[in-house]
């Protein structure tokens, strides 16, 4: 057994590397230790996007939404390759909801978090719209608004990075069997997918669990979970339905919102469900109900019809919600709460309960300042304004970025280099090195994946299989074919 540590973290999802990243900074010993891969479950498997959510101003919750509008400031400044801006159009329907409700929403939501640097929102007529050319109804009115988009699992990636090189232990694969408090210490037992048995004494524990929470917290003993559900979100990909760079939000006939988003360069991405779901949140896949649900939608808001056949990928996640148990899922809040063991005596626990993608910073900047004090620890608050790995572009500017990479690498396809330069900012250089063609970055496994970036991914970003790989670390599974991957596998088996 090591020596002891301050934080030991359960859970490797967006939350759980964001409170191991805050709390490496302020100086703390932490390990975190994740059953799968990081972003494994729920964190990959989002909608892609850092919003303030505007559907949940519908529901009143204020708080909630500029809490989220703040944060996507923020993480447009300290990740501005992997957190970018994304303009959206809303076709208006009377019959869903009335003009004055939306255009009043988005008055709020453009003045609730505070300044932002993105564009406000406006109203426009869909036959203005390139992007609208193959919807079922081409012409009428509808507005214009502005939020960001992400690399979910990229995110995560990046957190755990910042927290492993500020000092924290970060354990992929390694599912923690017991939770033992023995006085002022934690004594907890994990075993790694290897099946070697690991153990650490840690003084205080973070339960970040996300879906698997309440299991975590059987083990502590904390009895922090309560009238917790779990909700499946299920998205489909589909080929490129519309030329743009703008996405949609439909309003649809059940009142719920659905979007449609470019991605990839060569996909659309729609969804979201809200399902409640019972069983191993690793087993959720996108049912038929679910199916039949999204391509119903599809099929009213675009004029050409879609089938299953057309659809390329599709995933789920499940995320834990809590609040009325009678309540519909899609209505169930986002908002997070966090609850540290109230007791003085013996080593604490802080569980970390709901949480979405957006507000992952602010809820590990709050939970670090929870725990914190019963470490006898008060340094400052330091991650919202702090760059994350491979954000220092010159100027913040992207674009700027990409013309430079042009230059530097004129070898490297346009495609591909913008995907490196999206995915790792400035650290594409450790990629890329000294390289003057492509024949410098090895074998070529398809889809722009050169073995000199496998080699990356590896060595500094923890993974250890092709499907950690192809659709976390990188969305290329899209774009290899079934025999390109199993070349892959192939190279991790050996």
């Amino acid at each position: 057994m090591s020596d002891i540590t301050d934080l030991l973290i359960i859970g490797g999802g967006i939350n759980g590397a964001g409170i191991a990243r805050d709390a490496a900074g302020r100086g703390l010993s932490v390990v975190l230790c994740e059953q799968g891969d990081l972003a494994g479950a729920t964190s990959s498997a989002s909608t892609k996007m850092v919003h303030g959510g505007l559907r949940y101003l519908e529901y009143y919750e204020f708080g909630l939404v500029r809490e989220a509008l703040a944060e996507r400031e923020r993480l447009l400044h300290i990740s501005p390759n992997l957190v970018t801006p994304l303009r959206l159009i809303l076709p208006h329907d009377a019959k869903t909801r009335p003009a004055w409700m939306i255009r009043s929403a988005l008055w709020l939501y453009d003045h609730l978090g505070g300044g932002s640097s993105l564009p406000r929102s406006g109203s426009t007529h869909l036959e203005s719209c390139d992007e609208a050319k193959t919807l079922r109804h081409q012409q009428g009115k509808a507005f214009l608004y502005s939020d960001a988009r992400t690399d979910d699992a990229r995110m995560v990636v990046v957190n755990a990075l910042d927290a492993k090189e500020r000092g924290a232990k970060i354990h992929p694969h390694t599912k923690v069997i017991s939770c033992k408090r023995q006085g002022q210490h934690w004594l907890v037992k994990a075993k790694s997918k290897k099946g070697d048995e690991k153990s650490w004494k840690a003084r205080a524990l973070v339960n970040a669990a996300g879906p698997w929470v309440d299991v975590i917290d059987d083990c502590t003993g904390a009895s922090a979970v309560k009238g917790m559900r779990l909700v499946k979100g299920s998205h489909i990909v589909l080929p490129k339905l519309f030329d743009g760079p703008r996405g949609f939000l439909f309003q649809n006939h059940d009142r719920r919102v659905l979007f449609a988003l470019p991605w990839q360069g060569e996909f659309t991405l729609f969804g979201t469900t809200d399902t409640p779901f019972h069983g191993n949140p690793y087993e959720a896949k996108l049912d038929d109900h679910e199916q039949d649900y999204l391509l119903e939608a599809l099929n009213h808001f675009f004029a050409s019809q879609t089938t299953s056949d057309d659809i390329v990928w599709s995933y789920a996640g499940v995320r834990a919600l809590f609040g009325d148990l009678e309540l519909d899922a899609s209505k169930l809040s986002r908002e997070y709460h966090l609850a540290l063991t109230d007791t003085l005596e013996g080593a604490p626990v802080l569980t970390v309960l709901g949480g979405k993608i957006t507000t992952f910073r602010a809820l590990a900047e709050k939970a670090v300042n929870k725990i914190a004090p019963r470490l006898g620890n008060s340094a400052p608050q330091w991650t919202g304004t702090t760059i994350l790995p491979g954000g220092d572009l010159p100027n913040r500017s992207l674009a700027q970025f990409e013309q430079e990479m042009a230059k530097k690498y004129p070898f490297l396809p346009e495609k591909m280099r913008n995907r490196l330069c999206c995915a790792y900012g400035t650290r594409l250089s450790r990629i890329i090195g000294n390289a003057k063609a492509l024949t410098n970055l090895g074998r070529h496994f398809g889809g722009g994946l050169y073995e000199a970036e496998l080699n990356y991914l590896k060595t500094y970003e923890w993974a250890s299989s092709a499907e950690d790989v192809l659709w976390r670390r990188t969305k290329l599974g899209l774009f290899l074919s079934n025999a390109e991957q199993v070349e892959l596998t192939k190279k991790f088996n050996t």
